[in-house]
């Protein structure tokens, strides 16, 4: 998942299909096909490229970066995934749960679609509206991993997936000022890991940058904002709204960029820049 090490600390995974019951029952729907089903192969050479930007996640996720329908970028990726002698399933659909036993993506667990079916390979489509926005493509007896498992997986942006996915997860999904959700790409916020002592902080990141609201002063005192996060300030002449809110919640910028200002029904809190290379582990 997306992206830097903060993220990796704050963010937590999405537990979902056990293999010690086997599939669950709707990890598999019929569904209703697209108007258009991908039709290019199901197997294509992978590499890895230093970095995770879009061209080095469509490299890495071969058929399964092809078959997305995304609105923007591919937003994650990779294969081929690897499973021992032993956790390979019988048919397609155990190769299907084997990923999400593996993996413990943040994507749904259940309503995916067989978009493709072939003698050694099934590519499973998770659809929205009737585009692909998860793809994982199972293969069958791959060298030294017999039965089906996962071989590449992608999907697009959070943003892109139902709100009745998105809510059960840590990512907050902002809204423009028409309605429409924002890719977490852009902006993105998420509350502060209870296992680094950070649960009283929030995580805001916006393009590269990554800000925070650190009432009880948790990251203060480890020296790892750049300014102290404030309160109740008067919201800058020269800020500007950029229409982006969440739960209450509206992001105001200066072309400084250096802080953020959340209007809220209380006021003007002003959220610091982190430092680079923050985590915990």
């Amino acid at each position: 998942m997306r992206r830097g090490l903060v993220a990796t600390a704050v963010l937590t995974a999405v537990t979902v299909v056990g293999c010690d019951d086997g599939p669950r029952p709707d990890l598999v729907v019929k569904g209703t096909p697209p108007a258009t089903a991908y039709s290019g192969p199901l197997h294509v050479p992978t590499a890895r490229l230093d970095g995770s930007g879009p061209r080095a996640l469509r490299l890495a996720s071969g058929a399964a970066g092809r078959a997305l329908e995304c609105d923007g970028e591919i937003f994650d990726g990779s294969g081929p995934d690897g499973w021992s002698v032993s956790d390979g399933g019988a048919t397609p659909e155990e190769g299907l749960a084997l990923y999400f036993d593996m993996g413990q993506p943040e994507q749904p667990d259940h309503g995916y679609r067989a978009e493709r079916t072939e003698a050694d390979r099934v590519l499973y489509s998770y659809d929205v509206g009737g585009r692909t926005k998860v793809a994982v493509v199972v293969a069958k007896d791959q060298k030294d991993r017999p039965g089906w498992g996962p071989e590449t997986n992608a999907s697009c942006d959070p943003a892109e997936l139902p709100a009745s996915f998105t809510d059960t997860t840590d990512w907050e999904i902002w809204t423009d000022r028409r309605g429409r959700r924002v890719p977490v790409t852009r902006v993105s916020s998420t509350p502060g890991s209870e296992h680094c002592g950070w649960q009283s902080a929030h995580f805001l990141t916006l393009d590269d940058r990554m800000y925070a609201r650190d009432p009880d002063g948790v990251l203060g005192r480890d020296g790892l904002l750049r300014a102290p996060y404030r309160a109740k300030v008067r919201m800058p002449a020269d800020a500007h709204d950029t229409g982006y809110h969440f739960a209450g919640r509206r992001l105001w910028l200066t072309d400084a960029r250096t802080t953020v200002y959340v209007r809220t029904t209380a006021g003007v809190e002003a959220w610091p820049l982190l430092k680079k290379g923050v985590g915990c582990d």
